[in-house]
């Protein structure tokens, strides 16, 4: 591959949702975002072919690892590692990496990049909240709709348990937009490339069933909250917490989620 995109093109497999990035331009618009520096530890999740990867290894003085579900793509990855004591290849799921570990190994925390396959995106982008102490930022290339969803604010109807679960640890910056024709073969959909920081300190410290009364609450989105959350909390006890249980899930803010959390953690004492 010689820093450049892998040589070999096994063919695509359907079932890892895989939609290689080619265009030049969206590439470069990509590493002008991530802007590495001397000394960080860069992760590419899904390299595929390496049109991206190239680009990263080019930048000698940071380390970077690469994981790749597909063991042919990975095969064609490999020679770009070889010899090569910063930079190592990962073959393997995502979803089960273990980012906290990489951390300490390279003695510092992670920045992540790469084109999420879209099959998994939601389920991947928990893995990585349950490790967020182990990251800096994520500059991720994710179906449009996905990424609307996760900078949505209250009330429309992008809002959901994606945002309120990301809201209390990250930021979300939308930069730019990517057609179809950016990736082979095009996908049926528009995709978009966010940047999501890790913030220093959260927004607020989330209860202990924050995530229990999200997932109850957007389960049944269309729901009051006195209906939605009826297993969890009674009318009376959502009142006290100076929310109307007559409002509909979507209606509020992360911080009133918590609010509701903190009651269950009363309860559940």
């Amino acid at each position: 591959m010689a820093r450049q995109e892998a040589r070999v093109r096994p063919p695509r497999r359907k079932r890892f949702g895989q939609h290689f990035l080619h265009d030049p331009g969206a590439i470069e618009r990509i590493v002008a975002a991530l802007r590495p520096r001397a000394g960080e530890h860069l992760v590419e999740i899904g390299p595929g072919r390496g049109a991206l990867t190239g680009r990263l290894l080019a930048y000698g003085d940071c380390t970077l690892d690469c994981i790749e579900i597909d063991r042919d793509l990975a095969a064609g990855l490999a020679p770009a590692f070889a010899g090569d004591a910063r930079c190592a290849l990962h073959v393997g799921d995502a979803l089960e990496f273990d980012f906290t570990r990489l951390a300490a190994q390279r003695g510092g925390r992670l920045r992540i990049v790469g084109n999420l396959p879209y099959n998994i995106s939601t389920p991947l982008l928990f893995h990585l909240l349950a490790q967020a102490a182990a990251i800096t930022d994520l500059h991720i290339m994710l179906q449009r709709e996905v990424i609307e969803r996760m900078a949505a604010p209250p009330g429309g109807a992008d809002y959901g348990r994606l945002t309120v679960m990301l809201a209390p640890w990250m930021r979300i910056e939308r930069l730019f937009d990517l057609g179809p024709g950016a990736f082979q073969p095009p996908p049926r959909v528009w995709s978009a490339v966010a940047r999501i920081t890790v913030l220093a300190e959260p927004r607020f410290v989330p209860a202990a069933h924050y995530a229990q009364v999200v997932q109850a609450a957007f389960a049944h989105r269309r729901k009051t909250l006195r209906n939605a959350l009826a297993a969890l909390l009674t009318r009376e006890e959502i009142a006290a917490c100076g929310i109307d249980p007559q409002a509909r899930p979507q209606t509020l803010s992360p911080g009133e989620f918590n609010t509701l959390a903190l009651a269950l953690d009363r309860t559940r004492v």
